[in-house]
């Protein structure tokens, strides 16, 4: 498997000093963004590379291609990137091991795009950290509404919970809302994905209170497919783990058949 080279490295610093510290991708609030989002499109057949960069392009968004995983991390040398267009079934190095190694070295908003558009496939790709799926064939109209709901989401203009000044505390563990991240209660920066921070957020909101699936599909803005799917579930999963210290299970409980609760009383300053 290829392994994001030394010059991805030395590229992740100079985004980190555009925007936040540690951060690739994240692109600034739209309100003061100088440049339209740059999405990296990753592409192994050349006639939809070009249809789907036409149609971004189209819709006001800068697109850099690639088509194989090489040509991926010499993409990320020509400047900040706001959001992956991944491919799964790619040439030499598939999109799953590159989601593996971008998961490795940024929290770049990613969406992956594949032919194979089971639940179990769904499934696999929001576990390994993906924003979102997207399956083959898809409409101009889908694909511009995902890209745009996973760079809101980013950008921190999704829920207003999300927009407020303020930090939101609950057994010991910390989120700051106007900077999207969550400490644990040894002041340690905790990575979470977009989706992921969202939905915190929603439980937080919400705590102490049962919250249908659906319901947290809408509450956190989550586009990560219907609720038929188990998108949530997934999230609830990879939030538990991270929530986990010193043996000690996650404050998240499942109301079987109902949904999930945050079981401790959350305080906001």
């Amino acid at each position: 498997m290829d392994s994001a080279p030394s010059r991805f490295r030395y590229a992740r610093g100079i985004v980190a000093d555009r925007v936040q510290p540690l951060t690739v991708g994240r692109s600034l609030p739209y309100a003061t963004a100088v440049t339209a989002p740059t999405i990296l499109l990753v592409e192994d057949d050349p006639p939809l590379r070009t249809l789907t960069a036409r149609a971004l392009q189209e819709n006001g968004y800068l697109v850099r291609p690639a088509g194989s995983a090489p040509e991926m991390w010499l993409a990320f040398e020509a400047g900040p990137v706001d959001l992956v267009l991944l491919d799964i079934m790619l040439p030499g190095t598939s999109g799953i091991d590159l989601c593996r190694a971008l998961r490795r070295e940024s929290d770049v908003p990613i969406i992956f795009i594949s032919a194979k558009g089971s639940e179990t496939d769904r499934v696999v790709g929001l576990e390994l950290g993906a924003d979102d799926y997207l399956a083959k064939p898809f409409g101009t109209r889908e694909l511009v509404a995902r890209v745009r709901a996973v760079l809101r989401r980013r950008s921190g203009e999704v829920a207003p919970a999300e927009r407020e000044k303020g930090v939101l505390q609950f057994a010991g563990w910390t989120v700051n809302l106007p900077r999207r991240e969550l400490l644990s209660p040894t002041d340690a920066v905790v990575d979470l994905t977009g989706a992921e921070f969202d939905l915190l957020v929603a439980l937080c909101e919400h705590a102490q209170r049962v919250i249908a699936r659906e319901r947290l599909i809408e509450l956190s803005r989550t586009r990560l497919g219907d609720s038929s799917d188990r998108s949530v579930d997934v999230l609830i999963s990879r939030l538990r783990r991270k929530l986990s210290r010193d043996g000690e299970a996650a404050p998240i409980v499942t109301v079987r058949g109902v949904g999930y609760m945050l079981n401790v009383p959350v305080e906001r300053s």
